[in-house]
């Protein structure tokens, strides 16, 4: 199964540069250091599929030139995950039926509060048609691609992170238990959150991530989800083991 992966944004909640903020990296002129929300596109045959959706959603279907897309897997109900569902839209239109997103019930119950007039009985028109789809923690087939969830836990928040393949995507996460690990073994591509080099309550640190990355083993991790507090992409390039990246926005991998 050939697998083509594009970060859509490699950055925290606030993304990079952050508002009002006068930090080097927020200052920095390497186009690398610029971060939208976090978001991975994974085209598999000719199916696209793009794992979360936030704020800057539409501004990345427009950079990567989207046309169609299958479905939309969720890994946690935060903003910076979400939030850009309702340019979905689009897709109706063009593709003529409800978009198929995927997530545990609790997410689904979040969409179905924040985007309530989606399910409204009486609906404006034009807006997005959703077609909700369960995660558990069994892998799941849209159109025969098998989809493993991976649960991870966000501090005390359960989420998902996604397998795909040879490829392994995990964001917004500082616990992984023994069993999900497993799921995970033989992935050839790692994709893990990283946010910044000091402890998180909530997140991996560099530090953190470098130890899962060595425990899974994988050919090669990109570090994603990173922070202004991180530093320049340059920098932290050069402290990194061989096979250790730091993933930037529109950023293409072949497997």
């Amino acid at each position: 199964m050939k697998i083509e992966a594009t970060f859509l944004g490699t950055g925290t909640s606030q993304g990079v540069p952050v508002i009002a903020c006068d930090c080097e990296a927020c200052k920095s002129d390497d186009p690398r250091d610029k971060r939208l929300r976090s978001s991975l596109l994974l085209k598999i045959g000719e199916l696209n599929f793009v794992i979360d959706a936030g704020p800057d959603f539409r501004q990345q279907m427009l950079r990567e030139n989207v046309r169609n897309l299958r479905a939309i897997l969720l890994t946690h109900e935060h903003v910076d995950h979400i939030f850009g569902l309702d340019d979905i839209r689009s897709f109706n239109w063009v593709q003529g039926h409800a978009t198929d997103i995927y997530a545990e019930p609790r997410v689904q119950e979040a969409i179905r509060r924040i985007f309530h007039y989606v399910f409204a009985d009486f609906k404006y028109p034009g807006v997005p048609e959703m077609k909700l789809h369960p995660v558990k923690d069994h892998p799941l087939l849209i159109d025969n691609v098998k989809f493993t969830p991976v649960r991870c836990y966000h501090h005390k928040l359960p989420v998902y992170g996604f397998r795909v393949g040879d490829l392994t995507y995990i964001t917004d996460t500082n616990f992984i238990a023994d069993e999900e690990m497993a799921k995970i073994e033989g992935t050839k591509i790692l994709i893990i959150n990283a946010l910044r080099k000091e402890k998180h309550i909530s997140h991996f640190n560099l530090e953190e991530a470098l130890i899962v990355a060595e425990r899974v083993g994988a050919e090669k991790t990109f570090l994603t989800h990173l922070s202004h507090q991180f530093g320049f992409h340059q920098n932290i390039q050069s402290e990194l083991p061989h096979n250790v990246f730091v993933a930037f926005d529109g950023l293409k991998l072949e497997l």
